[in-house]
């Protein structure tokens, strides 16, 4: 697949790992590597095991491959997750399409963390609401939610937020009983490295 600036890159679609054990822990655990949290993340958070992680890693970081995921959306911007699997550098990028745009913008990118641009929820939710289903890319609004879930960075998030993403976490297999919690964590750590500043202008913007 081809993405512009990504033209000599190794890009393979990989909405297809998204429904392979190890996936989300792989993906969402990441954003939870700074160790502030009480309680050590797992797995087991996402109804994984390490075995499946350490699986899943193999594929994720591939040199060869990066695997990429697309979020198209429907009149409005959309988006892309790609694994930068450079090596001795390796990073996500997070890019933003727009349908009156021949090329996507990078908004973010994570390195250990994410710097950049960044989405309050209620643009994030936007997103993960409005699938277009006449281009490629990954459907289902609870993965979308997800996958766009790094790039959160609002201070004020609403009192729905945490049971949106228990729906979420449940949907992509995570435990009925402990999904909750896991949610709180997520949320608890993107507000701690929350950076959005009201005068910035959205990226769905286009500007």
């Amino acid at each position: 697949m081809l993405i512009q600036g990504y033209d000599s890159s190794p890009l393979v679609a990989g909405e297809s790992l998204l429904a392979r054990p190890g996936f989300w822990s792989d993906y969402l655990l990441a954003m939870r590597s700074d160790g502030a949290c009480a309680e050590r993340p797992a797995p087991e958070w996402f109804g994984d095991d390490g075995a499946d992680a350490d699986a899943m890693s193999e594929v994720l970081f591939a040199p060869e491959h990066w695997p990429a995921f697309r979020v198209p959306a429907e009149n409005g911007p959309g988006a892309v997750v790609i694994y930068r699997n450079l090596v001795g550098d390796y990073g996500t990028d997070y890019l933003l399409t727009h349908p009156d745009r021949s090329h996507a913008q990078q908004i973010a990118s994570w390195e250990g963390d994410v710097s950049g641009m960044g989405l309050t929820w209620r643009e994030l939710v936007h997103i993960a609401d409005s699938p277009s289903a006449a281009a490629e890319g990954v459907q289902d609004t609870a993965a979308r939610l997800l996958l766009l879930l790094p790039l959160l960075t609002d201070p004020d998030l609403p009192e729905a937020a945490t049971a949106r993403l228990t729906a979420a976490l449940t949907s992509v297999g995570a435990p009925q009983d402990t999904a909750s919690i896991t949610a709180e964590h997520l949320l608890a750590h993107l507000e701690r490295r929350s950076r959005h500043d009201p005068a910035w202008e959205s990226p769905l913007s286009g500007s």
